[in-house]
């Protein structure tokens, strides 16, 4: 079964807030300099964030409903079982209906498209960060070779640099 990343779906989360951030600041100059303010979990801010984040929420209740809803999403990462994951999406998609915030909106449509992969990653825990790891090595090789011959070898430095071998050199003579 398909399992889809936290990473990449609290980054569409994140891109969904900053289009509401960036929607606001054209009308607000005041909002200006406020990105990370927005983009950060509320436990990752400073004292003077939290306090400007508090003033800013209140000076702007669309950006402070979508900072809401934001964090409240996060809280779909720590549900126990598949059940109550499926039931923590669904009334926080409803909750986005309600507010009818448009970036928000069409994370919610994704998030539908995708509702199964996002659910099993609750149930599994399985990140694709190994595979980002050994993709990097990849192109690492390919990088400091600037090519290869054949495409068996550049297959066996894959191996190579992926592969974790070990080699034992002699420690003396015999």
């Amino acid at each position: 079964e398909i399992t889809f990343d936290r990473f990449h779906v609290v980054k569409l989360l994140n891109e969904a807030m900053n289009q509401v951030r960036i929607s606001e600041r054209k009308e607000h100059d005041a909002l200006k300099g406020h990105k990370y303010t927005f983009l950060r979990n509320r436990e990752n801010l400073t004292n003077k964030q939290e306090v400007s984040l508090a003033e800013m929420i209140d000076l702007y209740p669309t950006l402070g409903q979508a900072y809401r809803l934001k964090e409240l999403f996060n809280d779909l990462w720590s549900m126990p079982d598949k059940v109550s994951a499926e039931a923590f999406l669904k009334q926080w998609c409803e909750e986005v209906e309600k507010s009818k915030i448009s970036a928000f909106m069409k994370f919610v449509k994704t998030v539908r498209s995708h509702w199964s992969g996002i659910i099993h990653f609750v149930e599994t825990k399985i990140t694709n960060g190994i595979l980002e790891g050994i993709n990097s090595k990849v192109q690492l090789a390919k990088r400091r070779a600037r090519g290869y011959r054949n495409i068996n070898n550049f297959i066996n430095m894959i191996y190579f640099l992926c592969g974790k071998l070990k080699f034992d050199y002699p420690l003396g003579f015999t």
